[in-house]
């Protein structure tokens, strides 16, 4: 009787919370009429259509656009300049990068060069998938890297699959009918699916039977150290993952007088040492709970290559053929990536002066992260693909045929990159859900929001700081399972910082935590596209994910406390207040 009384209530259920919000809220704008109450009316409607996802996020991020200047908040002018400000820009070359990427198969390159390069023995296979998605996710989206290396994990572990029902089988009739079964399991959905071997399959010898569990544990161990690794490589660089980028842009508009104090070279050098402590006790901890603790079976050692290692070695090799020779358009993408990547790096590296003060006058001042990104984004549209070819005026008549077409041909080949696949290809909800995140973060400040928030929060100063950031970390990490990344980063982060500045600590110091925690989505299927796409293959149950997330999150907080007390104190100065936080709010 419950579920058929709650039915109707469901089916309104979007309707509801689309209109009843505003309309419950009401009273707080018209009962306190001041400009932070009215700010604060529109930042709780956003975060209750970011968390319930009534309406799509990139559509809840244009509301600023709309009821800021309506309300008398902040003028259009202002609002509408932060959706396509510096943060964005870099971001936006970021992503035109990876979609180069992406558009020359370069990613799969690298990946099954590195699997070929580690080995197929179970724990250094495992390894080897984690290393190349975490690198992949630094540079590419965490989405995109996942979706490229699910379909490579599936394809070593069917053969796998298949050559130890080859092994195992005796006779050929039998090996038939087991395939049979197994494609017909195959195509049923949801868990169901992946349950692994039919009844048939499983013989009486309780030795078959272990080894069928162990099967599906490895298999199950595999597919999830993809999206754990994506989720977890994201963090290491400042256009890896969306909530980093957050952190860029609200530490630029909160405190413009930070003197850029978080750029790619600072987050990289603070968040990558994480990342590696994060990814190795991540493969560890996978590693125990799928395959056990027999190091001399998972890593080989002393023995030699089996036949199902012998198997998905050729599958890689095999995979690794298709792709050919590399082409000369993925050789300049290559070069592009360095080049980037140098330019980040070398733009102020903090102890020398960088190309930016030395070939330019101020460029300190002038130049940031996104000139170089967006620099690299307009080369990729401007090289040619292939290889342009010069051909003399006088030509001969012999082979009038191939010069007639040879003279069709443009000197310079189509450019590495086309306006149609970025615009394809190019996550444009994200785009303006970062500006909704910088337009809602500019208005708090300049209401007076941020500063009533940080007053509420000023009893606080009685906790340890290490003991704020590690709560920080955790609840950030039990919200952003149920809210996405990039939303639960921009309702938090300013809330953050009013905490910092009212129990006067550093302001990364809280932050910083709570940005890396944003990406810390381990438990549930829905908590990021990477756990939905590995989820949809179907080799794990949600209470897999649940019970290897949940230790996952734990170690990521543990990782996050030790970064910010050990190597992040000198490295932003954490121990002192800074002055460019104590007069920012007194403008």
């Amino acid at each position: 009787m419950a579920p058929t009384c709650l039915q109707p209530l469901l089916r309104y259920r979007s309707f509801a919370i689309l209109f009843l919000t505003p309309l419950l809220l009401l009273p707080l704008p018209l009962v306190v009429p001041t400009k932070e109450a009215r700010c604060a009316y529109i930042m709780i409607i956003m975060a209750v259509y970011w968390c319930t996802e009534v309406i799509p996020l990139s559509v809840t991020s244009l509301m600023p656009v709309v009821f800021f200047p309506l309300l008398g908040v902040q003028t259009s002018k202002k609002v509408c300049l932060q959706y396509l400000n510096s943060t964005v820009m870099l971001f936006f070359g970021g992503l035109i990068v990876a979609i180069s990427f992406e558009q020359w198969n370069l990613h799969k390159r690298i990946a099954l060069r590195v699997l070929l390069i580690l080995g197929v023995k179970p724990a250094l296979l495992m390894l080897g998938f984690m290393l190349v998605t975490a690198f992949l996710s630094m540079w590419i989206s965490n989405t995109a890297t996942t979706a490229m290396m699910v379909p490579i994990v599936q394809a070593v572990l069917d053969e796998l699959d298949i050559t130890e029902h080859e092994l195992t089988t005796v006779e050929p009739a039998t090996g038939q009918t087991n395939a049979a079964i197994e494609l017909e399991e195959k195509s049923k959905s949801g868990s169901t699916a992946v349950s692994g071997v039919s009844n048939e399959q499983v013989t009486d010898d309780p030795k078959s039977s272990e080894e069928t569990k162990r099967r599906k544990s490895i298999c199950k161990g595999m597919t999830l150290c993809v999206c754990y690794a994506a989720s977890i490589g994201g963090t290491a660089t400042l256009t890896g993952t969306g909530p980093n980028v957050v952190l860029k842009g609200q530490m630029n508009q909160l405190y413009p007088d930070s003197n850029d104090i978080v750029d790619f070279a600072s987050w990289f050098g603070f968040s990558f040492p994480n990342m590696v402590l994060m990814l190795t006790l991540a493969w560890l901890w996978l590693q125990c709970s799928f395959m056990g603790l027999n190091i001399k079976k998972n890593w080989g050692c002393g023995t030699q290559k089996t036949d199902k290692e012998k198997a998905a070695y050729s599958v890689l090799k095999a995979e690794m053929k298709k792709l050919g020779p590399m082409s000369y358009a993925e050789i300049n993408v290559l070069l592009l990536f360095i080049l980037l990547v140098l330019l980040w790096f070398s733009r102020n590296p903090g102890f020398i002066k960088g190309w930016a003060s030395i070939l330019f006058k101020g460029g300190e001042k002038y130049i940031t992260d996104s000139v170089p990104a967006m620099f690299v984004a307009l080369l990729l549209f401007v090289l040619p693909a292939h290889k342009p070819k010069c051909i003399g005026w006088n030509t001969s008549t012999s082979d009038s045929e191939q010069t007639e077409e040879d003279k069709k041909k443009q000197f310079f080949s189509p450019p590495l990159l086309e306006w149609n696949v970025v615009q394809r290809k190019m996550p444009w909800n994200i785009v303006l859900l970062l500006g909704g995140g910088f337009a809602l973060a500019d208005a708090s400040a300049n209401s007076g929001l941020s500063a009533w928030i940080g007053r509420q929060m000023t009893p606080l100063g009685s906790i340890p700081p290490w003991a704020i950031a590690s709560v920080i970390s955790f609840i950030t990490a039990v919200c952003t399972e149920c809210t996405s990344n990039v939303a639960t980063a921009t309702l938090f982060l300013p809330v953050f910082s009013s905490l910092a500045e009212s129990i006067r600590i550093h302001p990364l110091y809280v932050m910083l935590p709570g940005t890396l925690s944003a990406s810390f989505a381990f438990m549930l299927p829905v908590a990021t596209p990477p756990n939905a796409i590995v989820f949809s293959y179907g080799h794990i149950r949600v209470l897999d994910m649940v019970k290897s997330g949940l230790v996952l999150n734990i170690i990521g907080v543990c990782c996050v406390s030790l970064a910010i007390n050990t190597w992040g104190r000198p490295m932003f100065q954490l121990d002192t207040f800074p002055a460019w936080a104590n007069s920012t709010r007194s403008q």
